[in-house]
């Protein structure tokens, strides 16, 4: 990635007005340039609580995202920055500034929901940005989290068994960062020192009793430790004790600022360099820039419309998308490599289809690379079939240019020859014999001629074919020939007449015989990258789960622990469904790849139209592979 930012300046991204929202173009048009993966970190939190000078220290600048000196609140929807990631090699950070919450001119309060529902579905490091410390205010704040479960669905159809569709909230919600401004407490618990992030987890203890209010207070505690296994906490000091200079902040000397604040800063920073993670949806999909502008679009209009967010329904339309354009990258790299790579006309068939193997080895491999999700295979099959159209053009191209040289070749060499038939010089005593070892030195000297290509002989033999008739002309007149001599001239030309035709249909089933073994071997490259990708998604899928379980697992533990043995048994059902689910997908693992890859190989079959034995011989040679 080229050095410097990708954006010199913040814009607006996601716009907020008369209670609709709309995505900024331009700045999707930024974004879908963006090729490279993406670490999203977006900030939310109440109005005026300094939120937009922590990204500004993210993108390392003093200005960018608006400060503000007043009570108004001044990012209004969602603001975007992207810069180049600064530790993380071709990857882009980009910093998502949100709107105040609770800013007291919004008259929609589910306008606060909404932008609050798209930082997480959007970030991979969800920052909250308070006051203070956490107590109980500051966790009714943030009661915007107990609202997900109805403002996003994990599947699109209703889940079984009694799981929460909530449960796969795990598997794609961001890391969660609370960040704490002008804590004056000290870090200690029972008269000990303790850590930012032990501050953070025992202000998410639940509370014991049965009583309304703690109940209420639990909600918000057990969805934070439910949705956001990996949790962080950082507190900072005042920025300077001068009050004057808070509202100028931005504008102030960085010596101005308080050096524990700007300690605090720096490591904050810091530990987002290091550990904030490539946004990746489920199945291990990372995001690029582009799929990022193709997420906020989907939501975007799926909210306006009055329908909830569904994740899977996202990634459906997000693989159809990319799918497409992995297909398209696939091919064009697929026509480019055979374009540099080949020199027409090549000396033998089996010489284009060993670059035609090699270029469509690593085709396939870009397309795999970039796609997800493509489970019918049908953007895999459609790039099969172009591969072999534009294998196609390349043989027509080759036979071709092959014609052209050898014809231009022949007419050369053959000038002399035709001038000299024309004339008649042939047509005297002793002729028939001149015009044998004139043609003999025209032969001699055609295939002394390199790189003559595929259809060198093909083309020679339609020379010595088209001079039949001439050569016949010449015998009948050498009168220094007898009838029987002449007689087995005519046999001899018979016969080599036949055994070139024998020799033009033996040329024809040899090439191909190499056609086919050719699209064998095409198949059979095509299954090895599946079945790759296929068991790739499993293990995938499989570390998803265990994720998910042993997330579950602890938190049945630490309710135990806690003396929340009702909550404890209440996950239960929930535990021995993932617990199932893994088992299953252990179980069924290899029966369902063989599937998937049989049906893959007759439909491929019928695509490549490969004769059955030579596929019955390709699949049993698959097989062992894999034994």
């Amino acid at each position: 990635m080229a050095p410097g930012p990708i954006m010199l300046v913040p814009m607006c991204f996601v716009e907020n007005k008369n209670e609709q929202m709309s995505v900024n173009k331009k700045a999707l048009k930024i974004l879908c340039k963006i090729s490279q993966q993406v670490v999203v970190v977006a900030i939310v939190g109440l109005y005026r609580t300094g939120k937009s000078y922590l990204m500004n220290c993210l993108a390392r600048e003093k200005k960018g995202f608006p400060l503000g000196s007043t009570v108004q609140s001044e990012t209004k929807g969602i603001w975007m920055w992207c810069v180049p990631h600064p530790s993380k090699p071709n990857h882009v950070l980009v910093l998502l500034d949100t709107e105040g919450l609770g800013d007291v001119e919004k008259g929609d309060r589910k306008n606060d929901s909404w932008i609050f529902t798209l930082a997480v579905l959007l970030s991979s490091c969800f920052v909250y940005n308070s006051m203070s410390t956490i107590n109980h205010d500051a966790l009714e704040k943030l009661h915007y989290m107990t609202e997900l479960t109805e403002l996003i669905r994990a599947k699109s159809s209703p889940t079984k068994h009694g799981v929460e569709d909530s449960t796969g909230f795990v598997s794609f919600f961001p890391d969660f960062i609370w960040t704490v401004r002008d804590f004056t407490l000290e870090l200690k618990l029972n008269g000990h020192p303790i850590t930012e992030d032990q501050y953070l987890e025992n202000a998410l203890k639940l509370i014991p009793g049965l009583n309304p209010k703690a109940k209420s207070s639990n909600i918000l505690r057990e969805c934070i430790r439910h949705f956001f296994p990996k949790r962080k906490c950082f507190v900072f000091d005042r920025p300077t004790k001068e009050t004057e200079l808070l509202a100028h902040i931005d504008d102030i000397l960085e010596s101005q600022l308080d050096p524990k604040f700007r300690k605090q800063s720096e490591n904050f920073c810091n530990y987002i360099f290091t550990h904030a993670r490539t946004k990746t949806l489920r199945e291990g999909v990372q995001v690029t820039g582009n799929l990022l502008g193709t997420l906020v679009v989907t939501y975007v209009e799926t909210i306006n419309s009055g329908a909830v967010p569904c994740l899977e329904n996202a990634v459906t339309t997000l693989a159809q998308i990319e799918n497409s354009a992995a297909m398209q990258k696939a091919a064009e790299h697929y026509s480019q490599q055979m374009a540099q790579r080949v020199s027409f006309p090549t000396n033998t068939l089996q010489e284009l289809l060993d670059q035609h193997a090699a270029c469509e080895r690593e085709t396939i491999a870009v397309f795999m690379e970039n796609s997800f999700k493509d489970n019918q295979r049908v953007f895999q099959k459609k790039l099969l079939e172009i591969i072999k159209n534009t294998k196609e053009s390349f043989l027509q191209k080759n036979e071709q240019t092959s014609v052209k040289y050898c014809q231009y070749t022949l007419d050369q060499l053959s000038m002399a020859l035709m001038d000299a038939i024309s004339e008649g010089n042939f047509s005297v005593p002793g002729g028939h014999n001149n015009y044998r070892r004139a043609k003999e030195r025209i032969e001699q000297r055609y295939w002394d001629v390199p790189r003559k290509g595929v259809k060198a002989k093909e083309v020679f033999q339609d020379f010595l074919q088209s001079q039949m008739p001439i050569k016949k002309s010449i015998l009948q007149a050498d009168r220094t020939l007898t009838q029987g001599q002449k007689a087995i001239e005519e046999e001899r030309a018979r016969k080599e007449a036949a055994e070139m035709e024998k020799e033009r249909l033996r040329q024809k089933h040899w090439e191909q015989q190499q056609q086919m073994e050719a699209q064998n071997r095409s198949l059979q490259e095509n299954m090895v990258q599946l079945r790759e990708k296929l068991e790739w998604e499993r293990d995938e899928a499989l570390r998803e789960q265990t994720r998910i379980l042993e997330h579950k697992m602890k938190s049945q533990e630490e309710f135990l622990n806690n003396g929340f043995k009702k909550k404890a048994d209440g996950m239960k059902a929930e535990i021995d469904h993932l617990r199932s689910t893994i088992e299953s997908m252990k179980k069924s693992e290899t029966p369902l790849i063989s599937q998937v890859l049989d049906t893959f190989a007759n439909e491929a079959t019928a695509i490549l139209s490969i004769p059955a034995k030579l596929v019955g011989k390709g699949l049993k040679a698959l097989s062992s592979l894999f034994k």
